[in-house]
């Protein structure tokens, strides 16, 4: 499997990430170690994750997620030395956990750490920006997680571009570690929140860029053809939104893709964004091996320019 690096840092990561948001949602344990045994044995390397995983859910605190990571880690010795761990910090409700202060990613940091069940984490994010906190602060708190050996390479989520200009330009100015990698959303149904500033920002200064909500919340994948279809799933909240004129033109235009290869459209969209310029992996979930498996073939699925723009035009 190629892989790709994560902006100037040492890490290398495969064409398609694993949101592993869905464990302790709509992924059980036993389900959780089935998909990542087959994501490993497929050549894929990197599962993201955040403190806060999966607190929405009734019953739920957050850190569902990184615990059952944690537990699929520890069940094999192995296992560490083949994934890169991508979590966040800076979304978690409460005194210590609040923001992104040097007391919060510190607090953030061990609680992750503990439930991961790891001495390190790969690539630690700021889930959000923190207006209450000074970028410095932040900063030189990862500093210290870095030299502790506890985090290997920084980066940011949701950042707009003038805030993440700041960042870079304040690490610069202090000699601090700066964001490698930045997480935005990004889909063929959501593209205003990365392309133009932020997508110029992030190509000019060489940052790698994985994005979320690849799939719109599972609308790409086609299931979702009208609001009766809205029942299909636990996660179809986010779906209704994308049921007008333009959604379905871009179903339209992955329909007509996919039947060309052979392929669904979920794997066509995931391969749009795989070869958009400044992007170095989507995150896509995966419920079921059926799913895994169309999230290997949508890193092998090589599109034409005609399609490519063909599925650009629809989304327009």
């Amino acid at each position: 499997m190629n892989t790709r690096p994560l902006g100037r840092s040492t890490i290398r990561v495969a064409p398609v990430v694993f949101g592993g948001n869905v464990f302790g949602w709509t992924v059980d344990q036993p389900t959780a170690f089935r998909l990542l045994d087959r994501f490993v044995y497929a050549g894929l390397n990197a599962i993201d994750t955040a403190d806060v995983y999966s607190r929405w859910v009734s019953g739920n605190k957050g850190g569902e997620s990184e615990t059952i990571i944690g537990n699929w880690l520890q069940a094999s010795p192995l296992r560490r030395s083949q994934v890169i761990l991508i979590t966040k910090v800076g979304a978690a409700p409460g005194t210590d956990g609040k923001g992104l202060s040097a007391k919060g990613i510190v607090a953030g940091v061990e609680g992750s750490l503990r439930r991961l069940q790891t001495d390190h984490i790969d690539l630690y994010l700021s889930h959000r920006p923190d207006a209450d906190t000074p970028i410095e602060q932040t900063l030189r708190a990862y500093e210290s997680l870095i030299q502790d050996g506890k985090v290997r390479t920084i980066g940011s989520s949701n950042s707009t571009a003038t805030g993440l200009r700041e960042a870079l330009d304040t690490a610069a100015a202090k000699g601090l570690p700066r964001y490698e990698v930045e997480q935005p959303e990004y889909s063929l149904c959501e593209r205003k929140k990365f392309e133009g500033s932020l997508q110029d920002l992030c190509i000019a200064e060489g940052l790698g860029v994985i994005v979320y909500y690849s799939l719109a919340s599972g609308f790409l994948s086609g299931k979702y053809r009208s609001k009766a279809d809205l029942g299909k799933s636990a996660r179809a909240d986010g779906v209704e939104k994308y049921l007008n004129d333009r959604g379905f033109r871009i179903l339209k235009a992955l329909d007509t893709v996919a039947q060309a290869h052979g392929a669904k459209p979920a794997e066509v969209a995931l391969a749009w964004l795989i070869a958009r310029e400044g992007v170095t992996a989507p995150i896509a979930s995966a419920t079921n091996l059926e799913q895994l498996d169309s999230l290997v073939r949508a890193t092998q699925l090589k599109l034409s320019v005609e399609e490519i723009q063909s599925l650009t035009m629809a989304s327009d």
